[in-house]
């Protein structure tokens, strides 16, 4: 497969990796000071807090050229609109990977409907410096399926062939009829945690907060209380059913757990509140009018 993996942050490099590593024909597009990195040393990466870093030289580029069989992008939110001028002229489908509470209409707006597919990516990790810090798989996480679909939820054969070609190069892909909902639905549980870890200073230091727990998690239930569909995966639904003090509780402990201490919920960038803010714009925007 020849394969432009659009975006060098943490889950587009681990990506660009795996399938590197697997055979297929991979350029990874950077900018800036993460191209010239790349450039000179490759994908750096190292377990956690592990001392060892391992250097992946993946084929880098700056500019998309040509025509690919699959173009996956990792991005922001926010970014996206950029991307999708670079990629109008360019041939091949479009995976999106990344967080999009839009549905599939913007996108194909600009590059052609019939290119879009959309997923979310399932790795994470943290940047020190060039290095990139990824969880060590566990026995859930590996259990965890990179959901990706048709924005129809047709089974196709293009998507049929994208999630062989991923689990042949070891990625755990699941194709989902539901993606658009289940985006949805996960910004919902998302934009709320996010803001609610900027404000307090990160995971941990919320976790210590029970109140700003509370809060977060009663705008978590506004959230997926204004979806016009039900929530995907169904386990979200948990969220507006079960008890708030049994939630609070095993939300704290999430904040504390190495996953959550070892992923983008620990970036307190602009980037990540310029993100927060267009999930928001567009939650509001899927909201159903009330008269």
């Amino acid at each position: 497969m020849k394969l432009l993996v659009y975006g060098a942050g943490v889950c587009g490099s681990l990506f660009a990796v795996r399938m590197h590593e697997a055979g297929h024909d991979v350029s990874l597009l950077a900018r800036g000071g993460r191209l010239t990195a790349l450039r000179r040393h490759g994908v750096r990466l190292a377990e956690e807090d592990g001392p060892a870093v391992r250097r992946v030289p993946v084929p880098v580029i700056e500019h998309p050229d040509g025509e690919y069989d699959l173009i996956t992008v990792f991005v922001r939110t926010h970014q996206v609109d950029g991307v999708l001028e670079s990629l109008a002229g360019v041939r091949g489908d479009v995976l999106f990977l990344l967080n999009w509470a839009a549905g599939p209409e913007p996108l194909g707006a600009v590059i052609g409907h019939e290119r879009v597919l959309l997923g979310f990516p399932v790795t994470g990790g943290t940047m020190d410096g060039d290095v990139i810090r990824y969880r060590k798989g566990s026995f859930l996480t590996r259990r965890v399926a990179m959901p990706i679909g048709e924005p129809d939820g047709r089974t196709t054969p293009r998507l049929e062939r994208i999630v062989e070609a991923l689990r042949g190069a070891g990625v755990n892909a699941g194709a989902e009829p539901r993606m658009d909902a289940w985006l949805r639905t996960h910004a919902a549980f998302e934009v709320p945690l996010g803001q609610a870890v900027h404000a307090a200073g990160g995971p941990v230091a919320l976790a210590d907060d029970p109140d700003a727990v509370r809060g977060m998690l009663h705008l978590m239930r506004q959230n997926l209380a204004a979806m016009d569909t039900p929530p995907v995966p169904r386990a979200f639904a948990a969220l507006r059913a079960l008890p708030q003090g049994l939630l609070v509780a095993v939300l704290r402990r999430f904040l504390k757990s190495p996953t959550a201490v070892h992923s983008g919920l620990n970036d307190p960038s602009p980037a990540t509140a310029a993100e927060l803010e267009r999930l928001t714009e567009q939650l509001r925007g899927r909201q159903p009018q009330t008269s």
